[in-house]
């Protein structure tokens, strides 16, 4: 039975496949019939929109797949791969959009039609909206693959209000005019490829096991010396793993303790931890003593 997260993180990744796919042909054909090279160019975000929310949905069920003899530590890291995945696919696409718009440019084309305006706000609307559902989702839950995927819909949106600036201005300023609507369609792109580049940046540090956040390890610290016995925690490493959390803990313990009970310290740790923070999967604590006594020993 898939868990309540993976249920939650699906059901957003599938709202937003659904999303993109209808506006992917709604802007191609807007785009094509109302001579909108901006609308062709956002078009073209909406279908990788659809290729990362597919990368990202098999990145939340391979996360979600339990341990196994030859992956010990679970799945996780397919939901930083999947996050830096897609955000190359922004990286990919902002470059097409550029190139394509400056080749345009120079070359003579007729004006948009009015009536593409209307069109784009709809689609600025829609992927305002779903942005900001998704994002919520995968702040709550933690999923940097699912933060991902809404910042993609955030930049179809940006996409979306270049090209109606991009647009307007065209029909405003009549003859003359007509390559704004293709500015505006590499200025989109530089927006694009900024927001690609700057979510590329935590999903490499995931996978590169960069510590948490100071204040998480300090409460990790904090909760393991409520444990009677513990005498100072000296090391405390973290690794995360999609929202799981894997805890390297060396607990130091009075030297003449007995292993028993030192064991049972350490148990005792692991279960504490667990449950006041629920995203901790495991937790290994080494026993070691503590520097007065261990110093005293003959």
């Amino acid at each position: 039975m898939p868990s309540d997260r993976l249920q939650r993180s699906l059901r957003a990744t599938f709202l937003g496949l659904a999303v993109n796919l209808a506006l992917t042909v709604a802007k191609f054909a807007a785009g094509a019939f109302g001579h909108s090279q901006a609308l062709i160019a956002d078009a073209v975000e909406s279908l990788a929109d659809i290729f990362s929310s597919l990368i990202v949905w098999r990145g939340l069920v391979v996360a979600e797949t339990p341990a196994d003899e030859d992956h010990p530590y679970g799945h996780g890291k397919a939901e930083p791969i999947a996050a830096a995945f897609v955000s190359a696919m922004l990286l990919v696409a902002a470059g097409w959009i550029a190139f394509h718009a400056l080749q345009h440019i120079a070359a003579p084309h007729p004006a948009p039609s009015p009536w593409t305006l209307i069109v784009l706000v709809a689609v600025i609307l829609l992927k305002e909206t779903l942005f900001r559902v998704v994002l919520r989702e995968g702040t709550h839950l933690e999923s940097s693959a699912l933060t991902t995927d809404a910042w993609h819909h955030r930049s179809d949106a940006i996409t979306s209000g270049a090209a109606f600036i991009g647009i307007s201005i065209a029909l405003l300023g009549g003859k003359g005019y007509e390559a704004a609507d293709n500015w505006a369609a590499v200025v989109a792109a530089i927006v694009i490829g900024l927001n690609g580049w700057r979510l590329l940046h935590p999903a490499c540090n995931e996978l590169m096991d960069r510590a948490p956040d100071r204040e998480l390890i300090d409460h990790i610290r904090n909760v393991a010396r409520t444990i009677s016995g513990v005498g100072d925690i000296d090391k405390c490493h973290v690794r995360k793993m999609g929202y799981h959390l894997f805890v390297d803990i060396h607990v130091r313990v009075d030297s003449q303790m007995s292993v028993e009970r030192s064991h049972r310290i350490g148990h005792q740790v692991k279960d504490k931890l667990r449950e006041v923070i629920p995203a901790v999967r495991d937790v290994l604590v080494h026993i070691e003593p503590l520097p007065e006594t261990a110093a005293a020993r003959p």
